[in-house]
């Protein structure tokens, strides 16, 4: 129904983002709302989920992304948030690399993804993603970038909030938290993959 939305990101939030778009302002859900910035102009690819009491929209930087999201929640088990939180902690082509590779204990790694689910997702996807394969994905998560400063502390807890948002536990939090403080004068987005490359061991 809703191939993209184009317009001003009017608010972000640790798990969605809002985009003006003549005055209509759309909620969107995404994997990691801190790579936008508020008052740029942006072009989201959406993706409209429905169920009997929902209806929410679901945004992506790139097409490439959209597409590999749309496969992972046609696998047993992945449900709209578990593809997010996979799009979020991975770079998409690691992501592929492991399906391909039947690399389960990668995937494991993702909340809410356990060794049946993992093993589903290989076994549904393995060999159908060679269109998503040799695609050039953008603003990889594991690549640390220079940005504007922000507010001391306040990055640190907004990267914390969207990855709990994502299904990480306060317990895995907690665990990387005093290894974040040093980026706390860093960006959300900095901070978020600085927090991932932890929880991934990387």
């Amino acid at each position: 129904m809703y191939d993209y939305i184009k317009g001003e990101i009017a608010r972000i939030t640790p798990e969605y983002i809002v985009i003006d778009r003549d005055g209509l302002g759309f909620q969107i859900l995404t994997p990691n709302p801190f790579r936008f910035q508020v008052g740029q102009h942006e072009l989201v690819y959406t993706y409209l989920q429905v169920r009997e009491d929902l209806q929410q929209l679901i945004g992506f930087k790139t097409l490439s992304e959209r597409e590999l999201f749309r496969k992972l929640i046609q696998v047993t088990g992945i449900g709209p948030k578990g593809a997010l939180a996979i799009l979020a902690s991975g770079q998409p082509e690691q992501v592929i690399g492991a399906i391909e590779r039947e690399d389960d204990a990668f995937l494991v790694k993702f909340p809410g993804v356990g060794k049946k689910t993992a093993r589903q997702i290989i076994l549904d996807l393995k060999g159908k993603l060679h269109d998503l394969a040799d695609v050039e994905f953008t603003d990889g998560l594991f690549e640390l970038e220079d940005d504007a400063q922000p507010a001391v502390n306040q990055s640190l807890d907004e990267a914390l909030q969207a990855l709990q948002a994502l299904g990480y536990s306060e317990r895995e939090l907690k665990k990387i938290a005093p290894k974040l403080e040093e980026f706390e004068n860093e960006t959300t987005d900095v901070i978020m993959k600085k927090a991932l490359q932890l929880l991934f061991g990387s």
